[in-house]
């Protein structure tokens, strides 16, 4: 049976579009409401959900994601509760594709391998770990080809050819081509370096795997930047957590992620 995440990608390259990835940060502010944040970006088009399991010490995070999760860790949110998080979101959308995004020593403390089986009896298909360097993933690697999980590796534009190589030999699910230099922050506006490394990547990868784009993307003129490159597909994080951190009730926040899924996923289409 193929991956979600991989038949997902198939799908919109048949429509010709590109896939909208939503990330949220599981337990904020609270379990139950990133739960229906899931489902309100659902319903506003996204094609991809990434679950953020909290750590204490998130590197590729900029302030605002590492402020939802430092809030999430103070409200008692473990591993284990942001899985069964993810169980839940799997009984409602059973063909929705899930990744689980955190840090290697969330893995390692239990187990590498026996941490993704149980992810995967979750509902999770892919692993997003930015502090995972592709030549250090044996072991990893190992556990997600037998469990058939996707592993989603990370590139930033000053990545050199060889290791790029490596990356798209060693990626499944989407590669994820990090925009800028720095960590994770919806910004205003992007360098031309950024373009350029998108189609540097598409013509390493070639048709072997999809690129998606993320860190700082947060208007609909983003994705037809990001698109008219090359992109397959973006990655929204820091954009939606400061939509659910400012707004000022929760029925106005999910109509906002509703509304903000909508404008992104139609920009995606064009």
């Amino acid at each position: 049976m193929q991956n979600r995440i991989a038949a997902r990608f198939d799908e919109l390259v048949s429509r010709d579009e590109r896939a909208l990835v939503c990330y949220v940060v599981a337990g904020y502010p609270d379990l139950k409401t990133s739960e229906e944040a899931i489902d309100a970006l659902v319903v506003g088009g996204a094609d991809i959900i990434e679950i953020g399991i909290p750590f204490s010490d998130p590197i590729a995070d900029g302030p605002t994601i590492q402020a939802a999760s430092y809030s999430a860790l103070e409200k008692g949110v473990t591993p284990e509760k942001a899985l069964r998080l993810a169980k839940s979101v799997r009984k409602r959308h059973p063909e929705l594709p899930l990744l689980a995004m955190t840090y290697c020593n969330i893995l390692v403390r239990v187990g590498v391998e026996k941490f993704m089986a149980h992810a995967k009896e979750c509902g999770i298909d892919g692993f997003i770990l930015p502090d995972m360097p592709v030549e250090e993933a044996g072991e990893y690697s190992q556990a997600a080809s037998k469990l058939g999980l996707s592993l989603v590796f990370l590139a930033s534009p000053n990545t050199s050819e060889a290791r790029l190589r490596n990356i798209v030999k060693s990626t499944s699910g989407f590669l994820y081509l990090v925009s800028v230099y720095g960590i994770t922050g919806a910004r205003k506006s992007f360098e031309g370096y950024t373009l350029d490394a998108i189609r540097n990547v598409k013509r390493l990868a070639e048709s072997k795997i999809p690129v998606a784009v993320g860190f700082g993307i947060k208007t609909p003129a983003h994705i037809r930047l990001m698109a008219g490159a090359g992109a397959d597909g973006v990655i929204i994080g820091s954009a939606i957590v400061d939509i659910m951190s400012k707004s000022s009730s929760k029925k106005k926040m999910l109509k906002e992620l509703v509304d903000f899924a909508k404008s992104m996923k139609r920009a995606c289409k064009k």
